[in-house]
């Protein structure tokens, strides 16, 4: 933990966490019963908790005497609102066997001898971005105007699904717990790691990354990775979780190992700029591709720490965000000047050759970039959502092999300045509709249903303190992670129905 948070967690032989945040978790959980002519009191109210509590543990009062005020706080709210029943934080484990992660069932061969060790498989193509536009298509026809999903079909889905609706299965509300270690310094990566429920990381301002456990409760920090001389800007895990690479202000790139926070390997960057995103290549684990402040782009091999020959190329700007689609093949890439560039990816030699350029909006920010081959089981359009700083959550289509994209859907968002991502929901949805999850300027998280022409928002979580910068899942979506530029990290927990 940083040496400037106030907020640490007991040592006790118990192990509990801070009682401040079980008190505010207490708070939110009964939040939805405030003042229900006036929901955005209820808003105020958290947040006004949140600074009182914080304010508070800085005294140093007896942990005993906190214990008792959680206690009678708890049976105050009952009282008052009832009982509320204690519900399991994570899903059963037959949600995974119900629906499929999406990128996987389009990408990669069912034959077990295609696999290879735990997250490094083999790519096996299914047709081309052309092919599969053209089968998009030839359904439009049958589709009403804007839709992504096919509304005719979607019953045997929905009856997979238990006949729940987007909105009930994204119902996330309570607060599973809240990590603040890097308070006070904004967090502007955050990531669960692969096929895991319980094991997230972020990235600070302050220098440091943190990787979390939520699992065995209580939830705590179980490694902190120092060693950066300059703010965190990003970072990406493995496919089989062992590694974490990392970009920095002071211009280095740095290889982590997980389990105790070793740095294996520090590369400086030839041109001793500033480091401001990296991402994998996803086929290819030795490579990693990392973004300059310098406008450039270049491929690593983190096992030797040298650059890939003809694996490098420039922008018109800052290269903030990256993405690969899943077979590795179309790298996506944004800067600072408002353009979205497509690089072809050779994955015998590393070389990178640029294809597309979309200017998105000139002189803005492309903050984040999440591609994805399908949306749902009903919508295979290959896909791309992108933060630009205009206000809006933006979706494109990618329609042919060189990562042309074309605008098929915006939500409004109140972003205009900060570095705010957004993802796709992970699981194959069996449901009608299907979700994306963004951060905000105005502190909140939002869901939006892409298949919805009106009222998109399927949700909205309320409770940071500051502008919203990144949002994770766990692979089974039964938990969400959002962090904001006060270095707060919330873990929200799906209702359960």
């Amino acid at each position: 933990l940083c040496p400037g948070s106030w907020f640490l967690f007991t040592q006790s032989a118990c192990g509990m966490a801070a009682v401040w945040q079980q008190v505010l978790a207490v708070d939110a959980r009964y939040n939805a019963y405030r003042t229900p002519t006036f929901p955005q009191f209820r808003t105020q109210y958290i947040r006004r908790r949140s600074q009182l509590l914080r304010e508070n543990a800085k005294c140093g009062f007896e942990p005993g005497l906190r214990r008792q005020y959680l206690r009678l706080r708890s049976q105050l709210l009952a009282l008052r609102y009832g009982p509320l029943s204690e519900q399991s934080s994570f899903r059963a484990s037959s949600v995974r066997s119900s629906r499929t992660t999406l990128d996987r069932m389009e990408d990669f061969d069912e034959d077990p001898r295609a696999q290879g060790a735990r997250g490094h498989r083999r790519s096996v193509s299914r047709g081309s971005y052309q092919l599969q536009a053209q089968m998009n298509r030839a359904v439009y026809d049958e589709r009403p105007p804007g839709s992504l999903v096919p509304t005719s079909v979607a019953e045997a889905s929905r009856a997979m699904a238990g006949d729940t609706t987007l909105s009930e299965n994204y119902a996330f509300a309570g607060m599973h717990h809240i990590f603040d270690q890097h308070v006070d310094s904004a967090v502007p990566r955050l990531q669960f790691a692969n096929d895991d429920k319980h094991l997230l990381a972020c990235c600070s301002l302050d220098g440091t990354l943190s990787i979390m456990m939520l699992s065995p409760p209580p939830a705590s920090v179980k490694v902190t990775l120092k060693g950066h001389a300059g703010p965190v800007t990003d970072f990406a895990w493995s496919l089989s979780n062992d590694v974490i690479v990392s970009t920095s202000l002071d211009g280095t790139l740095r290889i982590w190992n997980t389990e105790d926070g070793r740095c294996i390997r520090e590369v400086r960057d030839p041109e001793s700029s500033e480091l401001l995103c990296c991402t994998f290549q996803p086929m290819n684990n030795n490579l990693t591709v990392v973004g300059n402040s310098k406008h450039h782009l270049q491929v690593v091999n983190i096992s030797t720490g040298k650059k890939v020959k003809g694996g490098s190329s420039k922008l018109t700007g800052r290269v903030l965000s990256l993405s690969f689609d899943a077979p590795g093949r179309i790298l996506w890439a944004g800067d600072d000047r408002g353009s979205i560039f497509s690089f072809l990816f050779d994955m015998a030699t590393g070389k990178l050759t640029k294809a597309k350029r979309l200017v998105v909006s000139e002189g803005s920010s492309i903050c984040s970039i999440s591609a994805r081959s399908w949306i749902s089981r009903e919508a295979r359009d290959p896909s791309l959502l992108v933060n630009a700083c205009v206000n809006k959550l933006l979706l494109y289509r990618v329609v042919d092999n060189e990562g042309t994209l074309q605008l098929k859907r915006s939500f409004p968002i109140q972003h205009g300045s900060q570095l705010v991502h957004s993802i796709f929901c992970p699981l194959m949805s069996f449901r009608q509709g299907a979700c994306v999850v963004t951060g905000s300027e105005d502190a909140c998280v939002y869901f939006f249903d892409v298949e919805r022409n009106t009222k998109a928002i399927v949700n909205k979580l309320q409770g940071h303190g500051g502008p919203v910068l990144d949002v994770s899942f766990n692979c089974d979506e039964s938990l969400l992670a959002s962090a904001d530029s006060t270095g707060m990290v919330i873990i929200w927990r799906r209702e359960q129905k």
